[in-house]
């Protein structure tokens, strides 16, 4: 089991915080949480609300009396976290002053820290905050930038607390001492695109782009340096570098781009094979019973990457309604595939999907049916194992 210490410090979103230790005790039994408070953090925040969302007893004092020192106790965790990280104390720590429980447990530990600011944005932009960070970056402490919103003085900046899911997934990123992308550049399409016909309509898919997220975030947490090109969607994107798109067009043009930077692509995205030949700058009026649209074919992105690096090893989806498996291996020889996902049009917007992965000696695997989520994290390993095999033979 894991252990992490999660230290609050006194600002306005020490309350927030409680959301995400109730988070890792909900979706992470195996992880023991141990929170520390400082004496500002309790002003804010009780005690007994952590102690029973943790499950284990809250800490608040250095000098309590103990048969064994407790901050080198808790100095050998797997992971320190401060949410939210005051300004007061980053500077503390970038000083190397240790005057409280949690900053000593931080000078005494060797686990990752990571640090999760959260303040007014005048504070945030301070030059002497940015050079203490600065200072604990070179360091190698963990830093997870706070949100750009409305904040507690209803100023508008940025300062605020993140999302509660980027702080459990940047922590259990940091918990994964097996990163077997560490160092590899991944780049994911999702989402749809969508041709516009005028100013109001246009032809797309339908996708939810789901399972291109949950692929982003699961390439994360094995190490990798993600980007995800992404078309509309409603899905709050994961930690990761996001490029949005709307069109055919601009997903070709970023995906040519950042592929001849990557190790890996993995196309999730729902690209439309057709797009109308003509765009009207006006709305068109529905004035008659019926109206004819000619359409042209959409380039080939898969392929005209995959022709323009060779090396690149590549990962296509087929999204079929009959003869899955003879569908996607046509496909995956004409698009040059390392490797095809094969699910049927029924996933399309649920919540669970059935997957069938095929490599390119056409050995076909089949997964159960699965949350999205589970079958991201399953997929990802078998793109991992293909690529360190493929990786072997050049």
């Amino acid at each position: 089991m894991s252990r992490i210490v999660f230290g609050v410090t006194g600002g306005i979103a020490a309350y927030k915080s409680l959301d995400v230790v109730r988070c890792f005790k909900k979706q992470h039994q195996n992880i023991d949480i141990i929170c520390i408070l400082t004496e500002d953090a309790t002003k804010f925040v009780q005690p007994l609300s952590f102690s029973t969302l943790s499950g284990n007893d809250v800490l608040t004092d250095l000098f309590s009396p103990r048969k064994t020192p407790v901050h080198i106790e808790l100095a050998k965790s797997d992971l320190i976290i401060v949410a939210p990280a005051t300004y007061n104390f980053i500077g503390k720590i970038a000083n190397g002053i240790a005057d409280d429980l949690l900053s000593c447990v931080i000078a005494a530990s060797k686990c990752p820290v990571l640090f999760v600011p959260s303040m007014n944005s005048a504070m945030w932009e301070n030059p002497i905050l940015v050079e203490n960070i600065k200072k604990l970056k070179k360091y190698g402490y963990y830093f997870l930038e706070p949100d750009t919103g409305a904040l507690a003085t209803l100023d508008v900046g940025k300062g605020r607390f993140p999302c509660t899911d980027f702080i459990v997934e940047e922590a259990l990123c940091l918990l994964n001492t097996l990163k077997k992308l560490s160092s590899k550049k991944v780049l994911i399409t999702a989402g749809k695109t969508e041709s516009y016909l005028d100013p109001v309509r246009c032809i797309t898919n339908n996708s939810s782009g789901t399972m291109g997220y949950e692929l982003a975030s699961a390439a994360k947490f094995q190490g990798a340096d993600v980007t995800l090109i992404s078309g509309p969607t409603a899905i709050t994107p994961p930690n990761v570098e996001v490029i949005k798109i709307k069109t055919v067009e601009e997903l070709k043009n970023k995906t040519l781009k950042y592929a001849s930077h990557a190790d890996i692509l993995i196309m999730a995205a729902a690209v439309v094979d057709y797009v109308p030949l003509s765009y009207s700058a006006n709305k068109i009026k529905s004035s008659s019973n019926s109206i004819s649209i000619k359409l042209q074919a959409t380039p080939d992105i898969l392929k005209l990457v995959k022709t323009k690096n060779k090396e690149l090893f590549t990962v296509g989806f087929a999204l079929e309604s009959d003869k899955h498996l003879e569908n996607a291996k046509i496909k995956l020889k004409s698009k040059l595939l390392d490797l095809i996902i094969v699910n049927d049009v029924s996933s399309i917007s649920a919540l669970d999907t059935q997957l069938t992965l095929i490599n390119k000696n056409m050995k076909v695997k089949k997964l159960p049916l699965l949350s999205k989520k589970e079958a991201a994290g399953k997929v990802l390993n078998w793109i991992i194992e293909e690529y360190i095999s493929s990786s072997k033979t050049v």
